[in-house]
């Protein structure tokens, strides 16, 4: 696994990055992407992996891009010079069964104040909403929301 800063457009006050990865497993298989850092979001732009990766691998991919992007920005300039880039901050949340009644509370007051109960899970734990909707199944599966389908 390796993660590299590519190159850095500075305009104004701000800067856009862009990294590359490498992820390289022991049996043959390679995952080389390309990602950019800027206005506070990272976006993939470009992903090449032998043999192909499935969707589901994808959501994991980009999920692990964002948080090594986070990590090479680190909070201050690095050994090859980087500084700190802004980043939407990810709100303190609990694990495991603390943080199923954080989801389950937020997901049932967004639904009873008729707000979209997805969006509601994202903005309290700072995930996408990929990850959100897998936290939302984890709290349904722990019995704190009832099922999404009735059983016939």
């Amino acid at each position: 696994m390796a993660v590299r800063p590519a190159w850095e457009v500075r305009e104004n006050e701000g800067a856009t990055r862009w990294f590359e990865f490498r992820l390289a497993f022991a049996d043959g298989a390679r995952v080389d992407a390309l990602a950019v850092v800027g206005g506070g979001c990272v976006c993939v732009e470009e992903v090449r992996a032998q043999p192909a990766l499935s969707l589901d691998d994808l959501a994991v991919l980009a999920d692990w891009i964002e948080e090594s992007v986070a990590e090479a920005c680190g909070a201050g300039p690095g050994p090859d010079g980087w500084g700190s880039e802004g980043r939407r901050a990810r709100p303190a949340r609990p694990r495991g069964a603390e943080g199923r009644l954080l989801v389950a509370r937020e997901y049932r007051t967004a639904q009873r104040d008729g707000a979209d109960p997805v969006l509601a899970v994202m903005g309290a734990t700072g995930h996408s909403r990929r990850t959100s909707l897998r936290l939302i199944g984890q709290a349904r599966d722990a019995g704190l929301l009832s099922p999404r389908r009735a059983r016939r």
